[in-house]
């Protein structure tokens, strides 16, 4: 018998032992190695989901991103806060079991955002191990005390030299993960030592496939491609999917002329060796911040007739890559159609991007004059201008000094929260419609004068979030720069360029001297650069660029300068390549009560399925979480959060009852923030 349809076979075996066992655990991220937020659970169903009520809730005293998907394991759950504290609660009741702070460890204090925590055991469950990454260290945990294992590693913990934000994944005694900032590379860490025992580097060294992609010596200075948003695993077969970064500067290309693989790449690699089986690059050459979003989602579908254990991956675009999780084939042809060239001086864009032709993209692909906001006549004409002024030019617009309309956005489409997809083949996805504007600017002074020493590096590495004025983004909540040497140390600022903090990626492989001289441009430490006479210095003025921010494009009334519908959940037939339904995802009850149907709101996390024919999601910006027959994309039940569920949801069972439990931090789309746990379960009997 083919192996797809033995898999098939124990799944559905599977799903008919769990349908009501009397505890149920939720052990690994996103639902599973697969990362397919499946639960074959069926106690909650469409015809009693309506009786949901809060069983317990929990307040962890963080302010902040709070998205971890939570683990749940023999009857204890365990979440990392936004402050990257690990806690552990009776997952029956929420009452606290033991709390580990980070802040008494050789990291210091946690940043956010985390999302997940990875749990492991051995064979007969002597050995049991909780990780975290904290401050560019990699800890191990005792599941049931908090404490730290001192073996692993040096003292508990292993320097990552990047951070961590999205949780790896456990291969036997292998731990393996990616990171944030940094060189590119993914790694497998002995689960009981913490020693490497393989990595793979995403920018490739002479010899190795894909170094002709870069300039000769990129290996050497390049930064990013990291695989920030996590892995998924095929454990019979021991291949493990990884979903990468963009290289940086994430938009000028100028000084990494080239495909740069394996930047934007879905790979395939052997689990137990790191050795490279197949990969797919999803963008050329990214100017744009298309670095893939969401994990890899593996399931199984019959096309043409024939089982096929399939890889799914997800973009910034709203678009859905399919291919045969062996063999790297696609399951529909793929094109590569022309995109726009771009007019900067040294860079030299691909001249092409691959296109998927099925499944169809899951939102517009482009903004134009028909896409122009009517929530009122006012917001209509002044959207209607500003595309005039500053159209958008498709998916690929090449960067520009002309300001464009960036559609779909940088944060897109799909993010960090994935799909989920059901054992019949079906993905379930939401999706952001949310403009952006893009714009390059030149980082040399219009008179030709020289720049600070740092000033350049600062504009092209920090610019984009910092502003280019050092003032800051506080809609991104990115903060001001000016007068920081008055809030902050220079060993603290310095501690922060190379681990990370908040939103920003670490920069632990930055050269030493570049470093020195961006902070002493930061703390105004740096002298003056000497002015250019025109007249004695014939040097020709040599442009280069940095990006202006990220602005998302707002009307004056503060929402979306676009049509709606501005959110969305999709249900996408994977066997046939098709959309099954499509509904909005989140409403602004003040629009609603002008006579305006509701639009749906910018999200960020995910779905979960389940056997009862649901599927469960918070995401949206209006503090509601709720579940929708997956079938139709009709919402069963809702419930007010007392933040936004920026989180995916987990689901379990204790003692025979079956709950379903989100993060609600908030914090996104400018709303409030908090730090709170919620669960529901059907009412006691």
């Amino acid at each position: 018998m083919p192996r797809p349809i033995i898999l098939a076979i124990l799944w559905a075996q599977a799903t008919a032992v769990l349908a009501d066992p009397q505890q149920a655990d939720w052990p690994i991220y996103l639902g599973g190695k697969t990362r397919n937020l499946y639960a074959p659970f069926d106690q909650i169903h469409r015809d009693n989901v309506s009786e949901l009520t809060v069983a317990w809730t929990y307040e962890t005293g963080d302010q902040g991103e709070y998205q971890a998907n939570n683990l749940i394991v023999d009857g204890v759950l365990y979440t990392p806060s936004s402050s990257r504290k690990v806690i552990a609660l009776d997952a029956a009741t929420g009452k606290e079991k033991w709390v580990w702070d980070p802040a008494t460890e050789r990291s210091g204090k946690g940043r956010p955002r985390q999302r997940g925590l990875v749990y492991w055991q051995n064979a007969s469950g002597g050995e049991k191990r909780l990780f975290t990454g904290v401050g560019g260290y990699l800890f191990a945990l005792d599941p049931a005390t908090g404490a730290v294992v001192r073996s692993f590693g040096e003292n508990g913990a292993v320097p990552l030299h990047s951070g961590l934000n999205t949780p790896g994944i456990i291969y036997q005694d292998l731990l393996i993960l990616g990171g944030v900032g940094g060189k590119g590379s993914v790694r497998a860490l002995d689960v009981r030592t913490g020693a490497q025992r393989w990595i793979f580097h995403l920018i490739p060294r002479p010899g190795e496939v894909g170094h002709d992609t870069w300039p000769p010596n990129a290996h050497q200075t390049a930064t990013g491609v990291m695989p920030w948003c996590g892995q998924s695993l095929d454990d019979a077969r021991g291949i493990v999917y990884v979903a990468t970064k963009t290289a940086e500067p994430d938009f000028y290309g100028g000084a990494r002329h080239g495909k740069n693989l394996f930047a934007n790449c879905l790979l395939a690699l052997n689990a137990k060796t790191g050795e490279r089986l197949w990969h797919y690059q999803i963008v050329h050459h990214d100017l744009l911040d298309k670095d893939l979003p969401c994990p890899p989602v593996l399931l199984t579908v019959t096309h043409d007739g024939e089982k096929i254990d399939a890889v799914a991956q997800g973009t910034k675009h709203g678009r859905l890559f399919v291919f045969n999780r062996v063999t790297g084939a696609p399951l529909w042809p793929i094109e590569e159609r022309p995109v726009p060239p771009s007019d900067l001086v040294g860079e030299q864009a691909w001249p092409t991007q691959p296109f998927p032709t099925k499944p169809p993209p899951l939102m517009r692909q482009r903004y134009t004059e028909a896409d122009a906001s009517n929530i009122s006549p006012e917001t209509h004409q002044l959207t209607l201008d500003r595309i005039r002024a500053s159209p958008n030019f498709g998916p690929f617009p090449a960067p520009s000094l002309k300001e464009t309309v960036m559609f779909p956005g940088f944060d897109g489409g799909m993010e960090w929260g994935g799909g989920a997809a059901d054992p019949d083949g079906i993905y379930y996805v939401n999706i952001n419609e949310m403009p952006w504007l893009l714009q390059m600017v030149e980082t040399n002074r219009a008179d030709g004068s020289a720049l600070r020493p740092g000033e350049r590096d600062y504009k092209v590495f920090c610019g984009a979030c910092h502003g280019l004025d050092r003032k800051g983004n506080a809609e991104a909540q990115f903060p001001s720069l000016i007068d920081i040497g008055t809030r902050k140390s220079r060993e603290e600022i310095e501690t922060i360029t190379r681990q990370g903090g908040g939103r920003m990626p670490g920069y632990a492989t930055m050269p030493e001297g570049k470093r020195k001289a961006i902070l002493d441009y930061i703390l105004d430490e740096s002298p003056a650069a000497p002015k250019r006479d025109a007249d004695t210095d014939p040097t020709p003025h040599q442009p280069s660029y940095a990006f202006a921010g990220f602005r998302r494009w707002l009307d004056d009334e503060g929402y979306p300068a676009i049509k709606p519908p501005w959110g969305t959940l999709n249900a996408v037939d994977l066997n046939t390549g098709t959309i099954k339904w499509t509904v909005t995802l989140g409403e602004y009850p003040e629009l609603t009560a002008r006579g305006i149907p509701p639009t749906g709101t910018e999200n960020y996390g995910g779905p979960i399925v389940t056997a009862g024919g649901l599927l469960f999601i918070g995401a949206s910006a209006d503090e509601t979480f709720r579940a929708f027959d997956k079938d139709t994309g009709k919402v069963l039940w809702q419930a007010k959060l007392p933040f936004s569920g920026n989180a995916t949801p987990s689901t379990y069972l204790v003692d025979g009852r079956q709950y379903v439990v989100i993060s609600a931090g908030g914090g996104k789309s400018g709303r409030p923030r908090g730090g709170s746990l919620v669960a529901f379960a059907l009412p006691s009997l």
